[in-house]
C-alpha cells in the first residue's frame, strides 16, 4: 500500500519502539504529503511523533493538541478542526496520514477523526492499518498468553470497578486500560478475589521510561500516568471432550 493522493490513512505506530512499527505504516509515512500527529494537551511533545521520526521526509506536519477530556463536546471539537485541516489538504488532491499510539481503533484519537472526516469524504478515501497495542506489547512482556483455546477475553477501562469484578467472573483474561487513577481500587478487588498474584502491571511499555511490576501488590499508592495497562488472569476454560 502506497499513500495516494486524496486519500486518508490512519496508522496505528505500536506502543513505543519505532522498530515495532509495521513495514505499511512506514510506507505510508515516508510517502505521504502531510502528517497529523496528535499531541495531549498535557504533553509538551507528540510521543507518536517521536517514534515515526526517522520516516520523516519534509511532510507538513500538524502537531494536534487533543483535549484529555469526558467532556465529548470540547473533545469533539478539537478533532472538527483536525478534520477541517485534513480535508482541505484532500480536496487538494493531497495524502493525509494521522499517527497514533498503539492501533487506530483500540483506546484510540483516531476514533474521533475517523468519524469527523467520515461526514467530509467519501470511505472510499479513508484507510485504516492497525498497530501493535499496549495490551499485546504488555502481554509479550510478560510472556503471558491473553487467550488460549477456550479462554475469553475482556478488553476495558478501569474505570468502573463494578463492571471490573463482573469481567472477572466472566473472562479467563481482563486487560485494563486507564488504570492510573484507579490502581488502589483495582488492588483491594483483585486481593478479595484472591487475584492479586496473578495480575501484572505494564507502564510505558516499549518506551524509555517502561516498568514492569509483575507483583501487583508493589504498585499500591503508585502514582503512575494514562499508560498503564493491567494484565490479570483468571484461570483457563476447559476445552477438552
Amino acid at each position: 500500500m502506497k499513500a495516494e493522493p486524496g486519500h486518508f490513512y490512519a496508522v496505528g505506530v505500536g506502543p513505543g519502539a519505532p522498530d515495532l512499527l509495521t513495514l505499511r505504516a512506514a510506507r505510508l509515512i515516508e510517502g505521504c504529503d502531510a502528517l497529523i500527529a496528535p499531541r495531549s494537551e498535557r504533553s509538551g511533545t507528540s510521543l507518536a511523533l517521536g517514534i515515526v521520526r526517522a520516516h520523516l521526509r519534509g511532510q507538513e506536519i500538524l502537531e494536534h493538541s487533543y483535549a484529555m477530556t469526558r467532556d465529548q463536546a470540547r473533545a469533539r471539537g478539537t478533532w472538527a478542526a483536525a478534520a477541517d485541516w485534513a480535508a482541505t489538504r484532500l480536496e487538494a488532491g493531497k495524502s493525509v496520514v494521522q499517527i497514533t499510539l498503539g492501533d487506530p481503533l483500540v483506546y484510540s484519537t483516531s476514533s474521533y477523526l475517523l468519524q469527523a472526516l467520515r461526514q467530509r469524504i467519501g470511505p472510499e478515501r479513508i484507510h485504516v492499518v492497525p498497530g501493535i497495542s499496549a495490551a499485546q506489547a504488555a502481554a509479550a512482556a510478560f510472556q503471558e498468553d491473553l487467550a488460549l483455546q477456550e479462554d475469553r477475553l475482556t478488553l476495558m477501562p478501569a474505570t468502573n470497578l463494578a463492571a471490573v469484578a463482573e469481567a472477572l467472573d466472566h473472562s479467563e483474561t481482563v486487560v485494563l486500560y486507564k488504570v492510573a487513577d484507579h490502581l488502589d481500587g483495582l488492588i483491594d478487588l483483585l486481593e478479595q478475589r484472591g487475584l492479586l498474584e496473578h495480575a501484572r502491571l505494564a507502564f510505558a511499555v516499549e518506551q524509555e521510561r517502561e516498568r514492569l511490576i509483575p507483583d501487583l501488590a508493589q504498585a499500591r499508592g503508585t502514582r503512575l500516568g494514562y499508560m498503564a495497562v493491567v494484565l490479570v488472569r483468571t484461570g483457563h476454560r476447559d476445552w477438552e471432550a
